[in-house]
This record gives structure tokens, sequence and C-alpha cells, in this order.
């Protein structure tokens, strides 16, 4: 492995690059949308795809995903203040936090936005994540593929031309400069980007799953309408604490130094099984959360790297024991079964048996506390 000199990301992490400067893709990236990106320009565009979506409404003018959290929070605020007539949709977690419906209630009441609480079948999610995790160790792809198809399903078939994601990540954490200039989320990134790990809803049929089970991870095809999806972050520069302010001053509440996984408290606070997502990390890419959020944070100066190093030494591997266990009983499987099925994904190649313990070969911290 080898690591950005700026930040603390591994060349293991996926969209990873790090240069002969020994500078990753994520710093450049960064840097490239402080000097690169003529942010007057994209808020005019942003103008432009109002006006488009406002000529193609015939009701909604557009949707947006939202799960309660402070980026869907600040993105149904910047949908009211561009005069956008926005439905607010949710793709309702097994695990919804008792914070997470208390933001989504107050978002409601707040903003006072159309909503729609997405509810599949607790026993397909349950089959669904219980194979994903097995087959590919993702937990969480069920998750995210509920959360990019369920707004472009109904989008479809209800005519609204306009979908407004957040981020587009791989301007925020890494990507070449195609990505990076990434306007509309297509089919294309979304098979590359989408967490998905190159699957659709119909490719997982089976394992007592029914293509009618998986309709909604299934994009709809033949419709001769499609809405156009946008990241709201192309037009406008997306920074994760700056929209964590302007969403409390909403209503938007978290727990302070309470962070579920990662170090961002104000974040990931929606649900229980979002950090069964982030923990296979170490076992595939020998990282965690955190080394992102931290490396976010190097990058604005808000922190320095031998800091950051600091923090991920005293905080460990950060092994979510409750949402594991909580995840095992929602799928009826022992804790043992978990780890287990992570083992199957570890990466042989970065990771070493050290006695009874796995560690990370030339790991960025010597001393640090394996478990």
């Amino acid at each position: 492995m080898k690591y950005c000199v700026r930040c603390i990301l591994p060349d293991t992490r996926p969209g990873i690059t790090i240069g002969s400067d020994g500078v990753c893709s994520g710093c450049k990236g960064f840097d490239f949308k402080q000097t690169q990106i003529d942010w007057a320009a994209r808020r005019r565009l942003l103008d432009d795809v109002v006006v488009e979506a406002k000529a193609r409404s015939a009701g909604y003018d557009c949707i947006v995903p939202v799960s309660g959290g402070k980026d869907s929070w600040y993105q149904v605020i910047k949908a009211k203040e561009l005069g956008l007539k926005s439905l607010a949709v949710t793709w309702r977690t097994p695990a919804r936090t008792k914070i997470g419906q208390e933001n989504l209630d107050r978002m409601i009441e707040k903003l006072k936005v159309d909503h729609i609480d997405y509810t599949i079948n607790p026993e397909v999610e349950r089959r669904f994540m219980k194979v994903a995790h097995e087959k590919v160790g993702d937990a969480g792809l069920p998750m995210h593929m509920a959360i990019f198809v369920i707004p472009i399903r109904l989008a479809t078939q209800m005519r609204i031309p306009l979908i407004l994601q957040g981020e587009n990540p791989q301007l925020e954490f890494g990507g070449n400069n195609r990505e990076r200039l990434a306007v509309e989320l297509t089919d294309e990134w979304l098979a590359k980007h989408g967490c998905m790990q190159g699957t659709t809803g119909q490719d997982w049929a089976g394992d007592g799953l029914s293509t009618e089970d998986l309709l909604p991870y299934t994009l709809p095809l033949g419709s001769d309408f499609r809405p156009r999806t946008v990241f709201l972050g192309a037009f406008i520069k997306w920074d994760s604490f700056e929209n964590t302010r302007i969403a409390q001053e909403h209503g938007f509440a978290y727990e302070q130094g309470g962070a579920r996984t990662g170090i961002w408290d104000f974040a990931d606070i929606d649900c229980d099984f979002i950090s069964l997502h982030h923990y296979p990390k170490w076992h595939k890419f020998g990282m965690s959360r955190a080394f992102d959020n931290l490396s976010v944070q190097i990058r604005e100066g808000r922190m320095t790297r031998e800091q950051a190093i600091d923090v991920l030494r005293k905080m460990g591997m950060q092994t979510p024991r409750d949402d594991i266990r909580k995840f095992c009983d929602f799928v009826g499987e022992p804790v043992s079964w978990f780890f287990d099925t992570c083992d199957k994904f570890r990466n042989t190649a970065i990771w070493f048996k050290d006695g009874n313990r796995w560690k990370v070969r030339d790991f960025l911290i010597r001393d640090f506390a394996w478990e």
C-alpha cells in the first residue's frame, strides 16, 4: 500500500490513484475544485436546469432524495430557494434511528415539503442484505441500490422531470477530470460509482428473491419519459460542515461527540446499518470511513496530516459491534457469521497474520491497536 503524502488515503481505496509526486487523486480533485471550476458559471447553469424542469413539469418540478440527514436538509433548502416545487422521497431503512426519525419529521414540518416514505417488504430486504453480505461482502449494497433507484422509479411513473441529488463523490473524494466535471448522474455513473458493484436489481434474482421482489431496486425500462438526475454539488461548491450549519439553522439536530462511523458526529446518523457498508473496507482496502473524513479535513485546512494520524491511532479499528449485532438479529444469523463472511473478503495482498491477529503490512501507524 502507498499513502498520499498530503492526506492519509491509501491507493487501495476505489477511485484513488497516487501520482509520482506522492499526491492522491482526491487531493488533486480538491485543488481542481478550488481553481479549475468556474462556480459562478456553474450556478448560472443550475438556473438553466431549473428553467428546463419547470418547462417539463406537470406538477412537481423535482424529487429530492432525503434521509433526514444534514445534506438532504441542505438539498431541500436549496430546492426551495431555487423556486422548485419538490417532492421529498425517502427509502425507509429497516434500522432507522430515533434521531433519524426526529430529523425527518422536523424536515417535513420546518421546510414544509411533501414527502413519501418508501418502505420495502422487510422480508425482501432481509434476504437481499444477507445474500449481498455473503456474495460481495457489502450488506449496504441493497441500501444504496434503493436510495438511487426508488427516486428514479417514482419520477418516471409520476412524470417528475428532475431529481436533485447531493454531492458528486468523484469530485469530493477522488476521480479523474471527466468524472469530476460530471453534472448528471447517468446509468453509466450509477453502474460504476453507485456502490452496486456493477450489478442491477435483476442480477440478484434467485436465493429466494424473485424479479417481482426486486422491483424497488430495478431501474424502469421502456418508458417514454425519463427524468434528469443532477448533482447539486456540481453547481454549488459542496461543504459538509457548511451544509450542517445551514441545516441546523433550519432545525436539523445531532448528538455531538457520538460519531456512528468515521469521525463526523453530524453524518451517518440516520441508520444503524450504514456502518455495515463501511466496516468491510478494513478487510478489502485496509482503511475505514475515518480515513475519508480525516482526509477531507486535512484538505480543508481543519487539521494537519500528523493530527489526523494521531486521531486514527487513538480511535483504533472502530468496529461497530452494536450495529453488527442488530444486523445479525435482523437477518437471523449469529455474529460469528458476519465476521467470518468479512474474512472471506480479506485482501491478503495487504494483510498478514501476526500470531492470532491480522495486521496491514506497512500500515500508516506502526503502533496501531489491531483487534
